[in-house]
């Protein structure tokens, strides 16, 4: 008996310290790493998961398949060529060695690193990058990273925090603190700019993390945090404890958290030093905090993105922390009211995008001007000069126009889009694909006297263009500003805006045909969007369409004209302007295969917003192609 007890009783003390190794081997997720002034951190908590999600997901699939293997082998040979290896080459290290490394979280923050709005105080970045079952690896690389390093002559010094040994390397001018963006330094009159201090990197390896930050600071809190100090970390922020328990949950593939009210404070010191500033300056001077507190963004506690992958497809969640009580400018602006934004029976069904916004117009005008002069009453009054001057042009023919009457307070609360296929395989085709624009108004008649003395501003109208009638419905055509060309050459078609209205929209095109098809549309004969298989699933997946914005798209269908366009680029074709110069000689898009070989990776998307007591919440989700299912 005493045997059998001492038996378990050295079986549970095995279990016991088996779990308190295991226990002391994890590492803690990054919201309880890193430091209290943490302005902004993304961050993957899984990436052996990502990777195994990635190489089953629709995008992933697509980029290796055999059909587009000579785009994707010409492009990842330039990469090499023109990235990859000056990289390696500066830093004296093999990329390779390093991606296979990151097992568990990879996080990269950014800290306020004690700036305090002064312009010579820096910004900390901090990367962690758990490499779990990895960790001897990790530890040969940096060791053969470190020599190599030492071999080269570069200089390196150790520097402890906290009892943790930290390698410090100060960059060359070669090295990749070149490519990142630098902020200009600071200079006063009469005196000589002072030289920037050399960019240093700090690293160490605990346990199996890898941590690197780029000042003592910031590699301080994080070691006080990993050998058992109580250093205030992120996670006991109040907000990101809401936001964690609100839109974190459900394992999330990878996420992202945005602190407004420190960063906010943080530009705002800033920028009062700037306007301290005995400098002279061309342009007026506007105070951050005016403008932060004009368009409501003073009063945004937080952003956070959310992104989940899975076999049903793809979702992301992009959240503002903003009270309701406190919303004002832009956020009581994009805080949609819970009203249908379903898709109407009218819109067709080879309609390729789709939008509807329960935004009210008139609401909408009173905020904006009330940003406006917040800001700078001067914009404001200009602003109403023009309104003035267009109302001084319109009351020659029409004693009782009013802009702000016949447009602005005649707005409703509903704005809807729709486009179509392009007709053809042209590039002026693909710029201007058919799209037309439905705004509800109390009186059709007066907005559209609108928008002919507003066109009349910037293009003559000719008094003799009567409207045109079409099923009981009279189409105007106004003529918009013409591009000027050179002294001698063949002028350019007049643009036009077609303006109709059925139904309490005032229908707006650059182009005749969607108009006649909205009016035709009443027949009711024709298949509508919201009959596609599909549509409704997604909706479901983003909270439906009755949060006051939904809007479509169909992939399938847009890339399929993207490909068509790409695959006709070349070096004198007008589409080459869109891609960077710099990347233009690594994608050759004639090798790019025909779409339909392809098409199966590519199916719809949704999107939707709403709003509550606590803030906004932006949902989009990619439902997987069902052929790949």
């Amino acid at each position: 008996m005493i045997t059998k007890q001492l038996r378990l009783s050295v079986v549970a003390m095995g279990l016991i310290l088996a779990g308190t190794a295991l226990a002391r081997a994890a590492i803690a997720p990054a919201e309880n790493l890193l430091p209290a002034d943490t302005l902004a951190f993304f961050t993957v908590p899984d990436t052996a998961a990502l990777r195994a999600a990635s190489k089953v997901s629709p995008q992933m699939i697509f980029w290796n398949d055999p059909a587009m293997k000579p785009f994707h082998d010409k492009f990842m040979a330039k990469l090499t060529k023109k990235l990859v290896a000056p990289l390696e080459q500066d830093l004296g290290l093999k990329v390779n060695d390093f991606l296979a490394l990151p097992q568990g979280q990879i996080t990269l923050a950014v800290t306020a690193n004690g700036a305090s709005g002064k312009s010579d105080t820096s910004v900390g970045v901090l990367l962690l990058l758990d490499a779990k079952n990895q960790s001897e690896v990790l530890k040969t690389n940096l060791t053969a990273l470190t020599k190599k390093w030492t071999d080269a002559g570069r200089a390196l010094r150790t520097a402890k925090f906290h009892g943790l040994a930290f390698t410090v390397i100060t960059l060359s001018t070669n090295d990749l603190a070149n490519i990142l963006p630098k902020r200009p330094p600071v200079t006063e009159i009469g005196k000589e700019p002072q030289p920037a201090a050399p960019a240093e990197i700090y690293f160490t390896q605990y346990q199996s993390l890898l941590v690197v930050g780029n000042s003592p600071q910031v590699v301080d809190a994080i070691s006080a945090r990993l050998t058992g100090g109580n250093a205030p970390v992120i996670a006991d922020d109040p907000v990101f404890a809401a936001d964690k328990l609100s839109q974190f949950h459900d394992s999330p593939t990878y996420y992202g958290w945005f602190n407004g009210s420190k960063f906010f404070k943080l530009i705002t010191a800033d920028s009062q030093n700037d306007a301290d500033s005995d400098t002279p300056s061309f342009m007026p001077k506007f105070s951050a905090s005016k403008i932060l507190d004009a368009t409501g963004l003073a009063n945004l506690k937080s952003a956070c993105l959310v992104v989940n992958n899975n076999r049903e497809g793809a979702s992301v969640v992009f959240h503002l922390t903003a009270p309701e009580s406190s919303r004002t400018g832009l956020l009581k602006i994009l805080a949609m009211p819970t009203k249908d934004a379903g898709i109407p029976a009218f819109v067709p069904a080879d309609a390729i995008k789709f939008s509807r916004i329960r935004l009210d117009g008139k609401q909408t005008w009173a905020e904006l001007q009330k940003m406006i002069s917040n800001i700078s009453p001067q914009w404001l009054s200009s602003l109403n000069s023009v309104i003035d001057l267009a109302n001084t042009m319109a009351q020659a023919r029409n004693p009782g126009f009013d802009l702000r009457n016949y447009l602005f307070d005649n707005l409703r609360d509903d704005i809807i889009t729709y486009q179509k296929p392009p007709v053809a395989d042209t590039l002026a085709a693909f710029a201007s694909p058919p799209t037309i624009f439905l705004l509800a108004v109390a009186d059709v008649d007066k907005a559209v006297d609108a928008i002919k003395t507003l066109a009349s501003m910037g293009s003559p109208q000719d008094p003799a263009n009567a409207p045109r009638e079409f099923l009981g419905h009279k189409i105007y055509s106004i003529a918009l500003r013409t591009p000027q060309v050179a002294t001698g050459g063949n002028p350019p078609p007049q643009n036009l805006l077609y303006v109709s209205s059925a139904g309490g929209y005032l229908a707006i095109s650059t182009q005749s045909t969607p108009i006649e098809e909205y009016l035709r549309s009443a027949d009711g004969k024709g298949k509508s969007l919201r009959e596609v298989s599909g549509i409704a699933e997604a909706a479901s997946q983003v909270g439906g369409m009755g949060t006051g914005l939904f809007s479509f798209e169909n992939q399938r269908e847009t890339m399929r004209a993207s490909f068509k366009l790409l695959k006709s680029a070349n070096a004198g074709n007008p589409v080459m302007a869109l891609v960077p110069p710099a990347f233009r000689e690594w994608t050759d898009f004639s090798l790019l295969p025909d779409f339909d070989s392809v098409a199966k990776y590519f199916y719809i998307s949704v999107f939707s917003s709403s709003a509550n007591a606590d803030g906004l919440t932006f949902k989009a989700f990619s439902p997987r192609p069902p052929q790949l299912n």
